[in-house]
């Protein structure tokens, strides 16, 4: 069974974050918490069971990208190569409800990256929960949306996520609100920006 944690949205409680990061670090946790997009399933970028929870779960293939979560820009930019075009709209648009995908660097284990791309998603989320976790975890989340197979829309209630996935993840994290829409999803792989899925985000800007 998944343990249950109901952490405060604004002021996140240390011994929930702290709880959160032990089970990361310490259990290979894959955990399903909120964000400002909906609820999504996280791991630490070394686990080893992670990544393939996460596809079994959501019935994926080997070239779905993954979302690297970062803390703030300077952790975004170790993950992928920024030329000077996407640097500044990428900057001007976090924290947000966007995902990038862009070449990832020799930080991102290879098993993450799409497999003929060599690229990743990254996002900076505008979560205080996630925020925090991020800060206490001390490195980016491997993350992915948490819609199930045959929705088109993330799970966004965490008594829902518990009831559902309650042999699935680790660890449920309730903070009794969160984002109802997917992040918008911008592929800037090829040197443009290309809407590639409509979301919270306001497209227009990289149209």
């Amino acid at each position: 069974m998944a343990r249950y944690l109901d952490v405060h949205p604004h002021d996140p409680q240390p011994r929930a974050l702290a709880q959160i990061v032990a089970a990361l670090r310490d259990d290979d946790a894959l955990i399903a918490y909120p964000t400002d997009s909906g609820y999504a399933l996280g791991c630490r970028l070394d686990s080893h069971t992670g990544p393939d929870r996460i596809r079994t779960l959501r019935h994926l293939s080997d070239k779905h990208h993954f979302t690297l979560l970062c803390s703030d820009f300077a952790q975004l930019g170790q993950l992928v190569h920024l030329d000077n075009g996407p640097f500044r709209a990428i900057k001007a648009a976090t924290p947000g409800a966007y995902t990038f995908i862009l070449p990832a660097t020799k930080e991102v284990p290879r098993r993450l990256a799409h497999p003929k791309k060599k690229t990743v998603g990254v996002r900076i989320p505008d979560n205080r929960l996630v925020q925090a976790l991020l800060r206490e975890l001390g490195e980016p989340l491997l993350s992915s949306t948490l819609i199930l197979p045959g929705e088109d829309a993330p799970m966004t209630d965490g008594w829902t996520v518990k009831e559902e996935l309650d042999h699935q993840v680790d660890v449920v994290v309730d903070t009794g609100e969160c984002g109802t829409e997917p992040t918008t999803v911008i592929d800037w792989s090829d040197g443009f920006p290309e809407v590639v899925r409509v979301g919270a985000g306001d497209p227009d800007r990289f149209a």
